[in-house]
């Protein structure tokens, strides 16, 4: 962990802490795991914490053995008066306060009356809340007995009205169809979606939501939209990513992803296809392909690096990679020492190490795709393929036959210059194009018959290899005879081996099975073993924010002491119970989820309740968020009708600005755009740069490393992209166009557009700010025909050409307005 994440660590649970003590009243009792750990792990562990060589006077407070040792107490349990720890918390001396003025941070009063209030109750210990089992709570009462839908409500209720506060009326139904078509799809609801929607609901409203529900998880689009959060967390690119930077060809394991997802793989497979797809008997193509998760991370391939130094980093990629997507466990911080928060030694880092070092990668090629690869191919692929493979053995077999009646001639072969008497000692089908043009240079004068067959298996070998080197080849995991040696690496140096370890998983959690076997399928199960009390807590935390924008808890990424409480400890503990118990199905949590009241809100909020509840952690009402980069262009795409729904395949290059690869590569690397649909297709297909990501994404991950928090962020590309972006400039003409031609009033146009873009149609007040717009409009353009002529140049689609020019652009920024409206660019 580096300076800046510790400190930044250091602050949130500093605040974390504050935030949590604020909450204990005199006549509540005190929670070790809730009230106590956070105040002495944001405060004291940095000193006297799992860090050995960091630790101070010999003391540890992160274990109980350490803070209530009976040697040279410092905790008296039943009183805080006797306890040196509370005298020193409360000393106002330099050399006796704790924590130290150098710490740079000081405890509230409010934290110290904790420390004394437990101490007090007789220092009851735990164990951090993560690391504890899930136990599955009983539905809590609650006195609106008519609000909950399912079981999700129960608990939001009744914090709510322990806080004296009431949850939000539903989201009007066209907001809500949006909101849940958007989260699900990752596109817009279509007019006809919303008419027919509406038209259901008149009678039974919560049933035709449902419905709706049940089509939009059935849909192909919904692997697409969920893909897209694997795939920040698997670090997907299209290359390897430092200086020079060489294509690679992942994307057979995206589609992986995408089918997986849509044909609701259960997660424990999921997991474990994906982590060791290769190790499980008899493995498929598909499970091959799956375990590219782990190959997915950069390579450093550049000249003059030592190849040992990029093999271990990239196995250190892998084990701080599964750590953050399964367990949501910040390990890397024990790369080169304990950790200084949570229970993780450096040996046990190199112990999960271990599990992933034994891949046949060396580390030393350069160059895109890097052993071990894995050809994929299809149905009428391996059909085409075998087809070639029959019939260079059968050409074979008649040159074998020509060849086996010249052995009688030993005479004559003996007078063969040395090469070809090797040559025919080889198998026919054997031999490589090269060296058959040499046998057809010496024979087909002479023995024309036998020089007419070499010619025809030369065809039919070199046939064969075009359509062999054209099928995609995917980097995948595979496992050694022999597994290599792991060390623990001083420093985390690759070339500073200690003490030699084998496999084995953090003490802090549950212990492997016996018979484990001593490789990465035993880790794979045991993540998914229902008694981990990681996995399925992380998981669905993350599926929390995918539809509210903040998990339960917030820190996604950390569930260690550090990381921050969750905002409904037995809700997130239901959930993760119910999702094991469910058979790990990821459309019924999902489908669990988008039904609850709780999410069918209305995102609507009072002053009063903003200032209270300004994130909405308490779930009083809906989220609001503007959507991510790669939605706003699929929306755009979508509304315009230029998107086209081509499931899978190659990745695609849409428009670009020029100049961006070059500049980033010393001219080394030119975009070009694609030509047709490639233009055009779902963000998640477009081909990523890995050192200079698609520039119209202006709030994504890097793809360089995991990523599971949600990004969104306030910046100038924002508008720049949406207002400015050829992509955006020729939805907002195409969708001018298919508006100019339909008959209407201007009124009617209005309202097809707002349909079109918002899912609804415009009021009285705003048509009538609409109309005004436009007549500006009008006004720009009479006097600038070439302007009106430029902007309708934008993009390659056609454009109708017996629309009028200066209409045409007078829609086409009219259209521009509206898709850069801020209820077109967020899910509310």
């Amino acid at each position: 962990m580096n300076r800046i994440q510790s400190h930044l660590h250091l602050f949130i649970a500093f605040a974390i802490a504050a935030v949590g003590a604020d909450r204990i009243s005199a006549a509540d009792k005190i929670d070790f795991s809730r009230d106590v750990q956070p105040i002495l792990s944001a405060n004291c562990f940095q000193c006297h914490g799992p860090d050995q060589n960091a630790r101070k006077a010999k003391l540890r407070l992160d274990i109980k053995e350490g803070a209530l040792r009976t040697h040279d107490p410092i905790i008296l349990p039943g009183k805080s008066n006797g306890s040196e720890l509370v005298r020193r918390i409360n000393s106002n001396m330099t050399d006796e306060q704790m924590p130290p003025a150098s710490a740079n941070h000081k405890l509230t009063a409010k934290q110290k009356e904790v420390l004394r209030q437990w101490i007090d109750e007789g220092a009851a210990w735990g164990k951090h809340w993560a690391f504890e089992a899930p136990r599955r709570p009983e539905l809590p009462p609650v006195k609106d007995k008519a609000w909950p839908k399912n079981a999700i409500d129960h608990f939001v209720l009744a914090r709510l009205e322990r806080e004296g506060l009431r949850p939000s009326p539903v989201a009007a139904n066209v907001l809500l169809l949006r909101r849940v078509t958007l989260d699900l799809t990752g596109l817009p609801p279509t007019p006809t979606d919303v008419d027919e929607f509406l038209k259901e609901s008149d009678a039974k409203p919560q049933a035709a939501y449902e419905r709706a529900v049940e089509r939009l998880l059935a849909s192909p689009r919904y692997g697409e939209r969920m893909a897209w959060d694997w795939l920040d967390a698997a670090r997907y690119a299209d290359t390897n990513g430092y200086q020079g930077d060489p294509e690679r060809t992942m994307w057979p394991w995206r589609d992986w992803v995408v089918k997986a997802l849509n044909d609701n793989m259960p997660y424990d497979q999921f997991t474990i296809e994906q982590l060791a797809g290769d190790l499980l008997p008899n493995a498929t193509q598909s499970q091959k392909v799956a375990t590219g998760f782990n190959r997915n991370h950069m390579h450093n391939g550049e000249g003059g690096r030592i190849a040992e130094e990029t093999r271990v980093e990239n196995v250190m990629d892998r084990v701080e990679t599964t750590a953050t997507v399964w367990m949501g466990a910040t390990v890397g911080c024990a790369r080169c020492h304990d950790h200084k928060f949570d229970p993780f030694t450096q040996r046990e880092y190199y112990q999960l190490y271990s599990y992933f070092n034994n891949i046949s990668e060396n580390g030393g090629i350069r160059g895109g795709q890097i052993a071990p690869v894995i050809e994929v191919t299809g149905d009428d692929d391996k059909a085409k393929l075998e087809a070639l493979r029959k019939r260079v053995r059968e050409v074979a077999a008649e040159v074998a036959a020509i060849e086996k009646k010249n052995t009688d001639k030993p005479e004559a072969i003996a007078k063969l210059p040395k090469s070809i008497q090797d040559e025919l000692k080889r198998a026919p089908e054997q031999r490589t194009v090269a060296k058959l043009n040499e046998l057809i240079a010496q024979f087909s004068k002479t023995e024309p018959a036998y020089g007419k067959s070499l010619t025809q298996l030369k065809q039919t070998i070199d046939e064969s290899d075009r359509f062999n080197r054209a099928l995609p080849r995917v980097m995948i995991m595979d496992e050694m005879p022999k597994p290599r040696d792991a060390f623990i690496l001083v420093r985390g140096a690759y070339n500073k081996p200690a003490e030699k370890v084998t496999v084995g998983v953090p003490a802090c959690l549950p212990k492997l099975p016996a018979d484990a076997p001593k490789n990465r399928l035993a880790l794979a199960r045991w993540l998914v073993d229902p008694a981990h009390p990681l996995t399925a807590r992380v998981t669905v935390n993350r599926y929390w924010q995918t539809f509210f924008g903040t998990g339960l808890v917030k820190t996604v990424e950390d569930f260690g002491v550090q990381g921050e409480q969750p905002s409904h400890p037995e809700l997130l503990d239901w959930l993760a119970t119910e999702f094991v118990r469910s058979g790990w199905d990821v459309k019924k949590m999902h489908r669990l989820i988008v039904t609850s009241a709780t999410y069918q809100q209305s995102s609507k909020v009072a002053p009063e309740l903003l200032e209270r509840d300004p994130e909405n952690r308490l779930l009083t009402r809906g989220s609001r968020f503007r959507m991510p980069s790669w939605m706003i262009r699929d929306h755009a795409l979508a509304v315009s009708g230029l998107l086209v729904p081509k499931l899978g395949g190659p990745s695609v290059k849409p428009y670009q600005p020029s100049g961006v690869w070059e500049e980033a590569t010393f001219g080394q690397k030119s975009y070009q755009p694609d030509k047709g649909e490639g233009l055009y297709r779902r963000s998640l297909y477009t081909f990523w740069r890995r050192i200079v990501g698609p520039t119209t994404f202006f709030d994504t991950a890097s793809r360089q490393t995991c990523t599971v928090k949600s990004v969104r962020t306030n910046t100038p590309l924002h508008a720049l992209a949406t207002l400015n972006d050829t992509t955006y400039v020729e939805a907002a003409r195409v969708l001018a166009q298919l508006i100019l031609e339909k008959d209407g009033t201007p009124v009617e146009r209005i309202d097809m557009a707002f349909r079109l873009v918002v899912s609804r149609q415009p009021t009285a007040e705003e048509t009538k700010i609409l109309l005004g717009s436009l007549e500006r409009l009008r006004g720009h353009f009479e006097g600038d025909l070439e302007a009106a002529k430029r902007l309708l140049k934008v993009g390659d689609s056609p454009r109708n050409e017996k629309l009028d020019v200066r209409e045409h652009a007078v829609w086409t920024t009219f259209c521009s307005m509206i898709l850069n409206l801020d209820e077109a660019l967020s899910k509310q």
